[in-house]
């Protein structure tokens, strides 16, 4: 069970400094990358699974 809690906090703190950085960018650096700020949720949601 300890295990479990384990990972899920890890993969929650990934999505989290994931958005952070993500939310940090400027427009113009988001839109350089291709990213709209409608996005970050659903690309930190994927890179917190990896």
């Amino acid at each position: 069970m300890f295990e479990v809690l384990k990972s899920r906090y890890s993969t929650w703190k990934r999505y989290s400094r994931t958005v952070q950085e993500l939310e940090s960018l400027t427009s113009r650096e988001l839109a350089d990358l291709g990213i709209s700020r409608a996005d970050i949720p659903r690309l930190a949601r994927e890179a917190a699974r990896q």
